[in-house]
């Protein structure tokens, strides 16, 4: 017989602080096996930093994504709707902890300001999410999609010998493509102006200081 293990308020917090200090702080492991396998090339010092630098963007996006998933599912209404974000968080996971190999390879580090990074993304996505689930799962396509699009950015913007950043990013941009279909078949609605474009603001914003700090 299984025992379903009803959460009180303060298990909650206390849950929500571990995910937190977990994504910002830790060093989650991944569920998947590292999808780089070329061999590090020896970049020169400005392309090694450029290229620790658009990883350390890549790694405070995932950050974002945990602190919007998470925000989403705590306040979100359906149980699968609730179930879809967690899965989906659990592969940004993965990316998350990807990221942070590659920055270590390239003797890098994440922003400093990852748990500002998380903070704000999980208040966003808590009121995301009090709109409705299909507000919620809105927020997940939009997203997911102009996660892609940064990503194709990056892939073109890589040192051309940096196969291994390649590799990691090539495998985020399938699982982003397939966050946003699965929300999209889930029933998510399409944002209304000025959402997305508010949305791609901060995302500059972000993308312009995580590439230094």
């Amino acid at each position: 017989m299984t025992v379903v293990r009803h959460l009180s308020p303060i298990d909650r917090v206390l849950v929500e602080a571990q995910r937190a200090l977990e994504t910002t702080l830790g060093d989650p492991p991944a569920a998947r096996p590292y999808p780089a396998t070329a061999s590090d090339p020896v970049l020169p010092a400005p392309a090694r930093r450029h290229a620790a630098g658009l990883m350390r963007i890549n790694h405070v996006g995932e950050v974002c994504a945990q602190g919007l998933y998470f925000g989403q599912a705590a306040v979100a209404r359906d149980p699968a709707t609730r179930a879809h974000l967690l899965d989906a968080a659990q592969e940004e996971t993965d990316h998350l902890a990807w990221c942070a190999r590659r920055l270590q390879e390239l003797d890098s580090r994440p922003s400093l300001f990852n748990p500002l990074w998380y903070a704000g993304s999980y208040a966003i996505g808590g009121l995301a999410g009090l709109r409705g689930d299909g507000w919620n799962l809105g927020f997940v396509v939009e997203t997911e999609r102009q996660v892609e699009a940064h990503l194709d950015e990056h892939l073109e913007s890589l040192p051309a010998t940096d196969m291994r950043s390649r590799e990691v990013i090539r495998v985020m941009k399938e699982d982003e493509a397939r966050h946003a279909e699965h929300a999209e078949q889930a029933g998510a609605r399409v944002l209304p102006p000025p959402i997305p474009q508010a949305m791609a603001l901060a995302s500059n914003l972000m993308k312009l200081v995580a590439y230094r700090i």
